[in-house]
């Protein structure tokens, strides 16, 4: 089954819509047949969309490093559960594993791993898509600054459009498949192409 990876927040934030986003996309994720793939934890949004997901007969893979197994209290009831040696190593097993990436609110931990699942489109590393669930706005300003660095041609169209948006879940799962049936068909056309040039 594809898998989803989910960044997000050890802590719940200020606001009951961030959780009740998380439970959102827990139910999205499940109707379209999708795994979860996260940080491993059991408190703060991370622990409520794995629950949600869990709750709701869902696959849930979590990635944990040894040095956060007690500050973010590693989930114990996960289908599964990888204990990892460091945070770059965490990263690494989390992208493997995944289809594709969705943040949703958090602090430093899950802006740096979304930058750099797209530093890692951008440079080709994978061809798999990226996007927010902008609740509450709380994205707002991140766009608004990879807009700036566009316009400051620090940041290239193509590479901005990389992150797609959008405020609710079934929408964004909808601009995954979007893209991923995009990328397959760009793939056929490319072998078709192969398989023409060696018959000439």
């Amino acid at each position: 089954m594809p898998r989803i990876c989910v960044y997000c927040g050890s802590s719940t934030g200020n606001h009951d819509d961030y959780s009740a986003n998380a439970r959102d996309l827990a139910q999205v994720l499940v109707r379209h047949g999708y795994e979860l793939v996260y940080g491993g934890a059991a408190r703060g949004i991370m622990g409520v969309v794995a629950d949600a997901v869990l709750a709701l007969g869902g696959k849930v893979h979590g990635v944990i490093p040894t040095l956060l197994l007690d500050k973010e209290i590693a989930h114990r009831g996960l289908t599964e559960l990888h204990v990892v040696n460091s945070m770059h190593e965490r990263k690494s097993v989390m992208a493997s594993l995944s289809d594709g990436f969705i943040a949703l609110p958090g602090g430093f931990g899950t802006l740096e791993e979304l930058i750099e699942i797209l530093t890692w489109a951008q440079l080709r590393l994978h061809d798999k898509p990226c996007g927010v669930i902008n609740v509450r706005g709380y994205f707002d300003h991140l766009l608004a600054f990879l807009d700036h660095a566009v316009a400051e041609g620090l940041l290239r169209p193509e590479n901005r459009r990389r992150l797609l948006c959008a405020t609710e879940a079934a929408t964004l799962l909808d601009q995954f498949e979007q893209f991923m049936q995009s990328g397959e068909q760009q793939a056929q056309g490319a072998s078709r192409r192969r398989a023409q040039i060696l018959r000439k």
